[in-house]
């Protein structure tokens, strides 16, 4: 069946499950071995190992599987944040996002506010590809938006940017939601900021206005709300240091790639 998970995906879920399961108890408590940094970097080394691995593997460029309208499901779960309650999120949805804008800037020749109408109205591509969550399920849906190396190019992303941060418009417990790829996955021919999902505009549930997908990875990689891409050197840098909402608060893994 089509949406059933390879064993690659399994064995990714297994892997980053466990290791956020490993690391929530980390936080609540086991002070010490969270505090060490030999484990932290043992840690970080798998990762780095991991991801060196699959790109050997398959490629910088090989393409997430792609499905036939005949495959997608109702509808693609919302996960994580449903509706953000940020005030300024809250008076955007009241107009429909009429005031929507993304920001990319940085280590960028041309910083640059787009309007939510000159994404939308940007070369579009449409994909149906398979939205794999670290939770274990999985939902096929039919995404469209702006290829993201196609706004990249309009700002001129200088040499020294490796990697991207993206800032999105809902906080949770532990802060504001971000997340953050190398530009090697950010240049991927499937990546894209999604503006539909459906044939339909997005929902709030699935990151209304403006969402990143980037099909090689799981599902806690794709920024929902972005209001903002900051092209930096280096993402540790940023927020606590992991590189996501979810790799600060709870230790998952930076590199998730299925």
């Amino acid at each position: 069946m089509t949406d059933a998970p390879s064993p690659l995906i399994l064995s990714r879920r297994a892997l980053v499950g466990s290791l956020a399961v490993a690391s929530g108890g980390l936080l609540s408590g086991c002070d010490a071995l969270n505090a060490n940094q030999g484990w932290r970097d043992t840690l970080r080394l798998a990762e780095k190992g991991n991801m060196a691995l699959q790109r050997a593997l398959l490629g910088s460029d090989r393409l997430a599987r792609e499905y036939s309208a005949r495959d997608i499901g109702r509808s693609v779960p919302a996960n994580g944040t449903r509706a953000p309650t940020d005030a300024d999120y809250l008076r955007q949805a009241a107009t429909e996002f009429s005031d929507w804008t993304l920001t990319i800037d940085g280590l960028v020749e041309r910083p640059t506010r787009f309007a939510l109408g000159q994404i939308r109205a940007m070369p579009r591509q449409t994909q149906i590809t398979r939205h794999d969550c670290v939770e274990g399920w999985s939902a096929i849906g039919k995404w469209t938006g702006v290829n993201l190396a196609h706004l990249l190019d309009k700002v001129k992303v200088k040499d020294g940017a490796r990697y991207l941060v993206f800032h999105c418009a809902d906080t949770l417990r532990a802060g504001p939601y971000y997340e953050s790829i190398d530009m090697t996955d950010a240049r991927h021919p499937q990546t894209m900021m999604a503006w539909a999902l459906n044939d339909e505009l997005l929902p709030i549930g699935n990151g209304a206005p403006l969402r990143l997908r980037v099909e090689r990875q799981l599902g806690y990689k794709h920024a929902k709300y972005v209001r903002r891409i900051e092209a930096v050197a280096d993402y540790r840098l940023s927020y606590g240091g992991g590189g996501g909402y979810w790799e600060d608060a709870a230790g998952y893994e930076w590199y998730a790639g299925i």
